[in-house]
């Protein structure tokens, strides 16, 4: 490939941080993916935020946290602008994922990291394209194509390939999975072949994954022992990914009558259960051959579950027969229903839990797993921190109500001043001239007051000239209430009601939580008309867990000897790895260089911030033409839309840029890398030579013509050609060959014809 390509690593090497890295292609900066996770590291958004106003486009690869889940915050707060591209599951589920992320957070806390709004916005810039797609960019990314290709693992999870103007390709791929699935086709690397650059993980090199019918079996034996304990089962799952898998494979264990379970509760809960199993039903054609046949044929939609349950609250969950198995989310456990239930059912021995993912270090789930491997009664004391959002109760909640009527009033009063200085503005007229328009507004301000205000006392003192010498008495103000009306009658107000809704969920938990409440109908006005006032709590708390754990993998990942095999397959001449342990990189770094039979100079294993230069014309340099150089050049124009030049010029690096970035003390906000990537381009330029100085070259002819199309353009000139034993006679007088070199030769007498026939061939190529 003959471009410069080079890769920086922003998160995700030699742990398993989210993944998230730079690869410029020449002049042009890709994204691929953006992820975060529950520890919210700020140093990682601030390495981000210096390459903001450089990113071009950003590749996402699936809908999850750990590859999206920093975007929000890019967008809303950082002001990331340029397009998203993400296939149609993975835009949907996306939004899923991050609607459900938010809300977790925010019932348990005040959360303030980014907002539903920078979700929506974010996802504003996402342009959906489908399963081998050809996308063509534009501005600097001219002649750059991309195309998504299938990777199983999650609906809509996507292969990059990256490629430009018809050279070698480069492949991103992470996280795949090449096994077919219940409800997903596996990954295909059938159209990849001999790529000159693959970005792939070495997650799973160093997991030893079990048989896909011993981890059913597995499962199930769980559930059922758990079940006739009389205890709760909580299988911890994520929003919208992996969970689609599990609850096809729970609900057609519970639809069949062998397995005994259709006695027990089977729940799915999450903030955005409901819109998940919908998004689900309406993409079909993104799931695996199986079901999409089923569904042409008999139109049975796997997703219209018969025993499956949806919960979006803890008061939805308490109304639900015990015991239940329950697939709450998140994953890691710092957030979301699957922390609160563990909470309240790690106490009790007859329950368990259910991990069916690892985690990364530092959270619950990864503490929880690690006790499950190890096993030990004396390691199962934790110590949690535990956020709670409780209604406000007896002063505090007096407190609150009279602060938000303090703020109302003075919201009132200053509106209602601003209108006065408008009204006094006006030209004095009578009462009967008022325009109808200045009632209206009136009209409407006075809808707005949620309480009736006393109105200032007002007198209006008219000139003798105009009303003599009588006074007008102190009065109330009193305007008729109008109602308004138009082709279909009363105008209804949708925002009068809107409200409402709001406020009768708030009512239904107040009547849960106090259902003796003598004040109660006090209460409930109130609520009706307010939002339920709540506060945060935040407060350690030692748990000893009783409770039953354990891991059955389902991440739909490839395991270690079908990546192996996958990379035998596709021969990629170059590998950067990525995402995976120091031991798991180091195992798919040696097997690349021993059975790939690569060089250890053309398989990466980079570390965080390093730079890799993956070009492989070592010869390319990336310089700026000065402009008395740029002044000088004749350029020949070689295509429709190429122009050549020859340059003999002086390579000059200039004293700015880079070397006062050096002088910057750390910690600095610009990035070292970002130095290196942009050293040359900065400050390497081309300047002109003295006359005496510039070599002489040979001139070079840029085109090769064939000799069929060569007979075509003289026959249309006027000449007469034929072929004659391969050789282009022309005139009978000319006649034109190829060597074994392929170069063209001109054999003919010094005449008019042979010099017309040589001028007309000249005008074929582009001579510098």
């Amino acid at each position: 490939m003959t471009s410069i390509v080079k890769l920086e690593p922003l998160s995700g090497v030699m742990d398993e941080t989210p993944l998230c890295y730079v690869l410029q292609v020449d002049d042009f900066h890709f994204l691929l993916d953006c992820g975060w996770d529950s520890l919210f590291d700020m140093q990682y958004i601030d390495r981000l935020r210096v390459w903001v106003p450089h990113i071009d486009a950003v590749l996402l690869t699936f809908p999850d946290q750990q590859h999206i889940g920093a975007l929000p915050y890019l967008v809303g707060k950082c002001g990331l602008s340029c397009p998203i591209y993400a296939t149609v599951p993975v835009y949907r589920m996306g939004q899923m994922f991050m609607y459900d992320w938010f809300q977790s957070y925010k019932n348990m806390e005040d959360f303030s990291i980014f907002t539903l709004d920078d979700v929506d916005q974010m996802f504003e810039k996402v342009q959906q394209v489908k399963y081998s797609q050809t996308v063509s960019l534009k501005g600097r990314g001219h002649g750059l194509q991309i195309v998504p290709l299938p990777a199983g693992h999650m609906i809509g999870g996507t292969i990059w390939r990256i490629s430009k103007m018809g050279e070698e390709e480069i492949v991103y791929a992470v996280d795949f999975n090449h096994k077919k699935e219940r409800h997903l086709n596996g990954c295909s690397f059938e159209s990849i072949a001999r790529p000159s650059l693959l970005i792939t993980d070495a997650f799973n090199m160093d997991f030893n994954q079990s048989r896909r019918k011993a981890r059913d079996e597995l499962l199930l034996t769980n559930i059922i022992q758990t079940l006739r304990n009389g205890g709760n089962c909580l299988i911890v799952v994520d929003t919208a990914g992996r969970v689609l898998e599990l609850v096809q494979l729970l609900d057609q264990l519970w639809h069949n009558p062998e397995a005994g379970l259709l006695v027990y509760a089977l729940v799915m809960m999450n903030c955005v259960a409901f819109n998940v199993v919908e998004f689900a039903k309406s993409q079909v054609e993104w799931m695996s051959d199986k079901i999409l046949r089923s569904f042409q044929e008999g139109r049975n939609n796997p997703f219209q579950f018969r025993h499956m349950q949806l919960c979006h609250s803890l008061a939805e969950l308490t109304r639900i027969r015990q015991p239940k198995v329950v697939l709450a989310s998140h994953m890691d456990m710092e957030s979301g229903f699957s922390r609160q239930l563990f909470l309240e059912w790690c106490i009790d021995p007859r329950n368990s839990v259910i991990f069916t993912s690892r985690s990364r270090a530092g959270t619950l789930a990864y503490r929880l797993i690690q006790m499950a491997s190890n096993n030990t009664r004396s390691s199962r004391k934790i110590t949690l921190e535990v956020k709670r959002r409780v209604l406000l109760e007896g002063s505090e909640l007096d407190e609150y109500w009279r602060e938000k009527k303090q703020k109302e009033q003075k919201a009132t009063r200053a509106r209602l001043e601003a209108q006065r200085r408008v009204n006094r503005k006006e030209q004095t007229m009578d009462e009967e001239g008022e325009s109808s328009d200045e009632e209206n507004i009136i009209d409407d301000k006075l809808s707005e007051l949620p309480y009736d205000v006393m109105y200032d006392f007002v007198v209006r003192m008219e000139t003798q000239a105009a009303k003599g010498n009588k006074r007008l008495q102190p009065t109330f103000r009193h305007i008729e209430e109008k109602v308004k009306w138009d082709d279909y009658g009363e105008i209804i107000h949708a925002d009068h009601y809107a409200a409402a809704e709001g406020a009768q969920r708030a009512v239904e938990i107040i009547r849960e939580r106090n259902p003796n409440d003598p004040e109660m109908p006090v209460l409930l006005m109130d609520v009706s008309e307010e939002e339920m006032p709540t506060k945060c709590l935040r407060i350690v708390q030692n748990l000893e867990v009783v409770c039953r754990l354990e891991l059955i993998d389902f991440e739909g990942r490839s395991d270690s000897e079908s990546i192996k095999k996958i990379l035998h397959f596709s021969k990629p001449k170059q590998v950067i790895i990525v995402h995976g342990n120091p031991e798991s990189t180091e195992l798919l770094a040696d097997y690349c260089r021993k059975s790939l039979g690569l060089p250890k100079e053309k398989v990466f294993t980079p570390k965080l911030g390093e730079v890799v230069d993956a070009t492989i014309e070592s010869h390319i340099y990336q310089v700026k033409l000065s402009d008395s150089i740029m002044s000088s050049l004749k350029f020949a124009k070689a295509k429709e839309d190429v122009e050549l030049a020859w340059v003999d010029a002086r390579v000059v690096i200039r004293e700015s840029g880079v070397c006062e970035d050096f002088t910057i003390p750390e910690p600095s906000v610009r990035n070292e890398s970002l130095k290196m990537l942009y050293a040359t381009a900065d400050n390497t330029y081309l300047d002109v030579l003295h006359p005496g100085e510039i070599p002489p070259h040979k001139t070079v002819f840029v085109n090769e013509p064939k000799l069929s199309n060569l007979k075509q353009i003289f026959m249309l000139n006027g000449f007469q050609a034929e072929f004659v034993n391969g050789n282009l006679i022309i005139n009978n007088a000319i006649a034109l060959r190829k060597n074994e070199a392929g170069n063209l030769c001109m054999e003919g007498a010094a005449c008019s014809t042979y010099f017309a026939v040589r001028d007309l061939i000249y005008k074929q190529f582009a001579i510098i």
